[in-house]
């Protein structure tokens, strides 16, 4: 409607302020205001006024509507214009697009026509029933292998590099110093992806050989899982892994129904009921046909799903999907390779090193004068020069990640804490957005019933047992009357005449939850006892010990464990029957009649019952309060204490009744039959039969569950967001339950406003919803999931913009694909970290869209756990994660990559020293051995856990075996300790700067590599004698020592092991002099005039340095020095 609305501008300022005072007036929640779109009759502009206009706006007249700021206007470029400044990413985009959809074009989906037993009738082919989880075949694994290394720029890179040297004019080193490493490198990769390959094999081979049994017109017949057929009747025993998509047929329980698993399609605990196809149930035979043939509709209950686990029974399924048809198969995505911001930032300074070795190469050659064939000597300087790239950073820093996930893991103060993405831990550092689930991640998901609500009377936990009381009043006064001469009809016509009691109120209350609900009581036999399969439903003895309820979800386990509590126990039911025990030990038998079960759309479920006693049918029928206020009987109290219980953060469900006739029943039944039977409109014909009797309902009470706070979540939270994170709450619940549980958890500070973003419909109304909101200030903000998609289908981003201004944002009754959207906006719009963390499976996919996922191993399974990069028990480990180990990851990588950078350099600038005094020849400085990159234990480790090709090229020894250890040891470096980053989480908004890695902080590591590498090759030209291994020598031992002492400069907490490094590496160097006979002169090194003019150097170019470091801590200190003594 609002597209459709003419652009007038705005007529006048008396005209705007009535308008305006006419919606903004509406008191109170209940009041009625006006149609937004009655006065759009008027004047229209409403929809096309500036979003993000001053309070000046709506005085404005004529004149100055076209001058002011618009929210978002975009002029549209034409021609080269378009193309240079972004079109041709766009045009890519798209073409790849179409290749990929005429490849991968799914086929269109229709019904299909299904011979049970006879799967060769079958006109269409279907796919084989094959479990394939391998990533390559035989003639893909060797190409799909060396692509996977070689995509990264730098291993291309150094392939070609070492390609190169099989050139003779390009030769500048011996060749097993490019290609040994080279080999290496892609033999372990190679093997351990061959491994993998067999294991997946192996795993999937074992999953397609399982037997089942298959029912033909021979009898039973053995077949493998791969090779069951779309038709075929299957037979799936108990715990037996179902092995396509089956309609159930028929089971071997007389209910008609068993329970699978969906733990492993879904990650869900509680066990799913499954209801048999009736008309085939009760055949005698299966194979036996029937005439008339029987037309009967079929559910989402009538089907067993790959993948789930038969719980209880023998079941018989036909195969109606198979193989990639499935719907584990179908759900099953790849999720995307999330990449670090550090490692973004750490590719630019590798693309600013590249970009500096070129021109320092084509420097040099300019120097030497173009002379002879000059691109030969440019490459040759390439080559030399290459190693100014460190192609070890990558090395360093995986190694780096996998010892921050092993401290993770290792940490005591969080305990069961995974981390199942290893290559983002420093992104827990850098995060700004904090979007979590409601209930089990903030709440325990363990529910508790709290309030009872008749109307006149409540009924709180300290008076449950007033409640025990008039049950069991009530259910001895029923036992008598049963057990009297009176006949039940005289009573009942005399009931509605008199008004009821308290107890009798009470008690068809309390009846009700026990009746109106999805739950099964399952009884697990003794341990060591025995007994038949068949007899053991016949056998059962009802005792409390071994029954446990299964339900799809924990409210309604919470409503059946407090009838119990008071006196009413659910002792069995089935499909049929459901069976109750007084206080008193009576059995209660009610058939069931029909059952409604609960839909995210009708928000409330029902059942029909008839009592067995008394053949009276009750149709029972509980669900929110949005939803039953149109059904029940007019009252005075139902929305008020509604709101109640939602503001003390309860779970409202309101319960009603109604009673049939015999004759109203079967008017029902016949119609409800004949709509269950409609092939067009099945569901709103059926619908439209059940609010037949959805009317004029009595109404019986409001029930209040509480969901508890998990433990230390107000502390948590008040420690993340002194962090400077903002923390969004996304949740399925009920507004005022939401907002409830936002304040009682300090989401929401008491003293903090709160903005109710008002129900919109349409583009005006979110036009002036947004425009209301903008005049707030400092407020969190809260809205609804209807809302929300208004306002981002038509101002995306000005709702962004609005609430990222906001302290807290709640966002109620989100569905999973909302709570992705939302995250993915928060990436796009303000293009910082996010991190999302859940409990269930409808929070996967916001924990994969987000740039950091923690999933909480939870009441709702494992699907969340699964699917996150870390995985925690409880919400108050969020904050040690972050605020500890975030920050110590981020620090230390950053430290950690710049000094690798740093060693690269200082190399380069020596060899680029040597080069310019040696009349910018294209000869290397250390020869032989010494450009050997040494393979040791910690590349091949990391080769073989994250089989990646990393490789050390023209990498000098000092970075592999002098340096390694005490560089890598800076992993261990902390500048304060764990308690004391918790107990000033302050220090966190430093991170989101990004201040520990940036351009600045490379330019002046950059300084010191160029001062340092100038300073060691300078001082050994200047100090040696007579000959040129005295040079090599000299300035060898001299860069070893220099990098040790920065490791030492960079510590800013010294560890043990970081101590053990240091003199580990100076002792492998000193050993290792007596080897190297061909690189240097063991009588000169052995001299006095050897140790004093390394000495001499090594002061040279580390002294000053320590004093810039002095004076900047007295001049400049860190936060974090303050804090420490």
């Amino acid at each position: 409607m609002a597209d459709r609305i003419p652009l007038y501008p705005v007529r006048s300022a008396a005209a705007a302020n009535r308008k305006r005072a006419a919606y903004y007036s509406a008191a109170g929640p209940g009041a009625e205001r006006p149609s937004r779109y009655q006065m759009e009759d008027e004047s229209a502009h409403l929809d096309e006024m500036p979003l993000m206009m001053s309070e000046e706006g709506f005085e404005n007249d004529e004149s100055d509507y076209h001058s002011l700021p618009r929210a978002r206007i975009t002029q549209r470029t034409h021609g080269l214009e378009w193309f240079v400044c972004g079109g041709w990413k766009f045009l890519c985009t798209s073409c790849c697009d179409w290749l990929i959809n005429v490849c991968q074009r799914k086929r269109e989906l229709r019904a299909r026509t299904v011979w049970l037993g006879h799967p060769e009738k079958c006109e269409e082919k279907h796919p084989r029933n094959s479990i394939k989880n391998q990533k390559y075949n035989v003639f893909t694994f060797i190409p799909g292998v060396l692509y996977e290394q070689f995509k990264f720029f730098l291993n291309l890179y150094f392939l070609v590099v070492s390609c190169s040297q099989f050139v003779p004019a390009l030769k500048i080193g011996y060749l097993y110093t490019y290609w040994a490493p080279l080999g290496f490198v892609l033999a372990v990769t190679i093997t351990r992806e061959a491994i993998d390959e067999f294991r997946r094999f192996q795993r999937d081979k074992e999953v397609n050989s399982q037997l089942y049994s298959k029912l033909t017109v021979r009898g039973k017949v053995q077949v493998k899982s791969s090779d069951i057929q779309v038709g075929d009747l299957i037979i799936v025993e108990k715990n037996q892994r179902v092995p396509s998509d089956m309609v159930f047929l028929r089971t071997s329980e007389k209910a008609g129904s068993c329970f699978i698993r969906t733990d492993q399609l879904d990650g869900e605990t509680d066990w799913k009921l499954k209801v048999a196809v009736s008309c085939t149930q009760r055949l005698p035979a299966l194979g036996e046909d029937s005439d008339p043939p029987i037309h009967e509709s079929l559910s989402i209950e009538n089907t067993l799903w790959a993948s789930t686990i038969v719980a209880s029974g023998t079941v018989i399924g036909v195969v109606i999907y198979t193989g990639k048809e499935t719907r584990s198969v179908m759900n099953t995505s790849n999720p995307k390779n999330k990449v670090g911001l550090l490692d973004l930032e750490l590719n630019q300074l590798t693309k600013a090193l590249f970009l500096a070795l070129v021109a320092l190469s084509v420097v040099m050659v300019t120097l030497q004068g173009f002379v002879g064939p000059w691109y030969r000597s440019l490459f040759r300087f390439l080559l030399l020069f290459s190693y100014i790239i460190p192609i070890s950073l990558r090395v360093n820093l995986d190694m780096g990640k996998a010892a921050y996930g092993w401290l993770i893991m290792a940490d005591g103060s969080i305990p069961g804490t995974v981390v199942r993405t290893s290559t983002i831990p420093e992104e827990l550092g850098r995060l700004v957005y904090l979007l979590t689930d409601k209930t089990g991640t903030l709440t325990q998901n363990e529910m508790v019933f709290k309030r009872l609500h008749l109307g006149t009377v409540s009924y709180g936990a300290d008076t449950m047992d007033e409640i025990q009381r008039h049950v069991r009043e009530c259910c001895s006064q029923l036992h008598s009357q049963d057990t009297s001469s009176t006949p039940p009809r005289k009573a009942q016509s005399s009931a509605p005449k008199v008004r009821k009691s308290v107890s009798s109120r009470v008690h068809e209350a309390v009846k009700a939850i026990a009746l109106c609900h999805n739950v099964t009581p399952v009884y697990e036999p003794r341990a060591g006892g025995t007994g038949d399969a068949e007899h053991a439903e016949v056998d059962q003895d009802f005792s409390d010990e071994n029954r446990t309820y299964q339900a799809a979800s924990p409210d309604e386990v919470a409503l059946v464990q407090w009838t119990e509590s008071v006196g009413l126990t659910l002792v069995n039911r089935d499909l049929t029957s459901m069976q109750l025990r007084t206080p008193s030990g009576q059995i209660l038998t009610y058939s069931v009649l029909q059952t409604f079960p609960f839909t995210s759309e009708g928000k409330r479920m029902g059942v029909i019952v008839r009592d067995e006693s008394t053949a009276e049918i009750t149709f029972y029928m509980k669900g929110a309060d949005v939803a039953m206020s149109a059904i029940v009987q007019y009252n005075d109290w139902l929305e008020e204490e509604c709101g109640n219980m939602a503001r003390e953060g309860l779970r409202t469900l309101v319960v009603a009744k109604r009673t049939l006739t015999e004759e109203q029943y079967q008017d029902f039944e016949s119609r409800h039959a004949q709509a269950r039977l409609s092939v067009h409109d099945r569901a709103l014909k059926v619908a439209a039969v059940l609010e037949s009797l959805e009317r004029d309902m009595q109404l019986l009470c409001v029930t209040g569950v509480e969901d508890r706070l998990q433990e230390h979540v107000r502390p948590t939270l008040e420690t993340l967001r002194n962090a400077g994170i903002k923390i969004w709450m996304l949740t399925g619940d009920k507004l005022e339950t939401a907002t409830c549980i936002a304040k009682s958890s300090h989401l929401v500070s008491r003293t903090q406003d709160i903005h109710v973003f008002r129900p919109v419909t349409s583009r005006g109304e979110a036009h002036l919803e947004l425009n209301a909101f903008r005049r707030k200030h400092d407020c969190a903000l809260v809205i609804s999931g209807d809302s929300l998609e208004v306002c981002l289908r038509y101002y995306e981003h000005e709702l962004v913009e609005l609430a990222c201004q906001c302290p807290a944002v709640v966002c109620c009754r989100c569905s999973p694909t909302q709570k992705a959207r939302i995250v993915q906006l928060l990436r796009q719009h303000t293009h910082r970290r996010t991190c999302a963390i859940g409990d269930g499976g409808n929070d996967v996919s916001m924990i994969q869209a987000a740039d950091c996922g923690i999933g909480i191993e939870g009441k709702e399974g494992k699907a969340a756990s699964l699917a996150a990069d870390f995985s925690i028990r409880r919400f108050e480990h969020v904050g040690r994660l972050l605020v500890v180990h975030g920050r110590s990851s981020y620090k230390r990588s950053a430290a950690l990559g710049q000094f690798v950078m740093h060693r690269g350099l200082v190399i380069s600038t020596m060899q680029a020293v040597f080069s310019s005094v040696f009349y910018f020849a294209s000869v290397p400085l250390y020869q032989g051995f010494l450009m050997v990159g040494v393979w040791h234990f910690g590349l091949w480790l990391q080769t073989c856990v994250h089989g990646r090709l990393t490789c050390l090229l023209s990498d000098p020894r000092y970075a592999t075996v002098y340096t390694m250890f005490p560089v890598f040891s800076l992993v261990l470096d902390q500048d304060v300790k764990p308690e004391m980053a918790m107990l000033y989480p302050e220090l966190y908004k430093d991170l989101t700067k990004g201040r520990s890695l940036s351009f600045k902080t490379f330019l002046i590591w950059v300084l010191i590599s160029v001062y340092q590498g100038g300073i060691l090759m300078y001082g050994a030209l200047v100090l040696f004698e007579s000959e040129f291994v005295h040079v090599v020598a000299i300035s060898f031992t001299a860069l070893v020592l220099t990098e040790l002492l920065m490791v030492a400069l960079t510590v800013r907490t010294w560890h043990w092991l970081m101590v053990v490094a240091e003199f580990l590496s100076l002792g492998c160097y000193v050993a290792s002099l007596a080897f190297l006979n061909e690189y240097f002169d063991v009588a000169f090194i052995t001299t006095m005039t050897f140790l004093w003019k390394v000495s001499a150097i090594t002061v040279v170019s580390c002294l000053p340095l320590y004093v810039l470091k002095h004076l900047k801590r007295k001049l400049s200190p860190p936060s974090y020095s303050k804090l420490t003594p």
